[in-house]
């Protein structure tokens, strides 16, 4: 009869689970001071946030009154601004068109992760949905109320500009590293000097001159709608650092794919869009994907140029007098919205690694 192994002789993965807890987390004296550490600072801070966001918590309160009489959280103050932070000053009785644009354009994002619609009528999708995002948004037609765009805001606002942003920003930033890498002069250079100056200003710089530098310098009478000018410049922003990226996914490509696919007689756009990018962002779709989420949280930086995005519409909703002292129920609202967004961005990811 067999013998069982030692444990001393099992691998790793094999071994129990509670000694891979044991040794990963109390191998060393240092890891068992910081395991220790962790544990007594959870013990510290859970009890007390469960109480505080759950056990404590008013869910429903009538005035701000009834909630200051507890010492949990006010979500009932979520649930009576909850339509000023999601949808800003957008007319009240109108604000089933951005709830409906924001579900076109979720659907939209959604179909477009999946593989098997990756197909040439995609394209017509977007134009379609886009632009019944549009008119469901700005009306005047089909009976809708017109409403200006500096009435939007809230998270429809925040959804467009991320959308917007990273459908402008990842085809120009496939043309600036190709450019980058090209062999004329000319091109590279001009490529060289956007990337380089884009990437060495913040965001919030681009910002600030796309709203007041850049009408200083249009002819007399000609003028860009703010919203757009905010558009463009994180269009700009993002494009630079997607080009850096895709330029290491060029660069991580073996020589002899470039041969190969010179060799078979394929011209440069040919070699590029069949064999070499298809590899090369495959490479980098992790780091893509980071932009894109960083993308996603620096849209509420077009607060700073008046422009009433999700943080902005939440600080409108805090500044009500008779609602204040709740900000802390405000921004856990609305960073928990921030959350899903960006992590379902990181899983679709990490999915798509494994199955590129």
């Amino acid at each position: 009869m067999a013998s069982l192994p030692d444990s001393s002789t099992l691998t790793p993965s094999r071994k129990p689970l509670h000694k891979r807890l044991f040794s990963g987390l109390f191998a060393t004296p240092l890891n068992a001071v910081l395991t220790a550490l962790v544990v007594w600072m959870l013990l510290m801070m859970v009890p007390a946030a469960v109480e505080w966001l759950l056990l404590d918590a008013t869910f429903s309160a009538g005035t701000a009154a009834q909630c200051r009489e507890s010492t949990g959280a006010c979500w009932a103050f979520i649930a009576h601004k909850h339509r000023l932070i999601l949808f800003g000053i957008y007319p009240f009785d109108e604000q089933w068109r951005p709830m409906l644009a924001s579900l076109i354009l979720i659907v939209l994002v959604v179909c477009t992760c999946v593989r098997r619609f990756w197909r040439l009528w995609l394209a017509a999708v977007w134009v379609t949905a886009l632009f019944c995002a549009g008119v469901l948004m700005w009306g005047g037609v089909l009976g809708l109320t017109p409403v200006e765009n500096r009435l939007w805001g809230g998270l429809p606002l925040t959804l467009m500009l991320a959308t917007f942003g990273v459908a402008g920003a990842f085809p120009l930033g496939i043309l600036l590293a190709l450019g980058r890498r090209s062999e004329l002069p000319a091109v590279k250079s001009l490529c060289v000097v956007y990337i380089e100056l884009i990437r060495g200003v913040p965001l919030i710089s681009l910002l600030f001159m796309s709203s007041v530098m850049l009408p200083l310098f249009l002819p007399e009478g000609v003028t860009i709608d703010k919203l757009l000018r905010a558009q463009i410049a994180i269009v700009l922003f993002a494009a630079a650092y997607v080009a850096e990226t895709v330029r290491g996914g060029l660069q991580a490509i073996p020589k002899g794919q470039y041969e190969g696919a010179a060799s078979l007689g394929l011209t440069y756009w040919q070699s590029m869009g069949s064999v070499i990018l298809p590899q090369a962002l495959r490479v980098v779709t992790g780091p893509l994907v980071g932009i894109f989420i960083s993308l996603f949280k620096d849209t509420s930086l077009v607060m700073i140029i008046g422009i009433f995005d999700l943080t902005q519409a939440t600080k409108a909703a805090i500044a009500d007098p008779q609602w204040q002292g709740f900000s802390t129920e405000a921004y856990l609202f609305i960073a928990a919205i921030y959350f899903v967004f960006c992590y379902a961005m990181s899983r679709y990811s990490r999915v798509l690694e494994r199955t590129a």
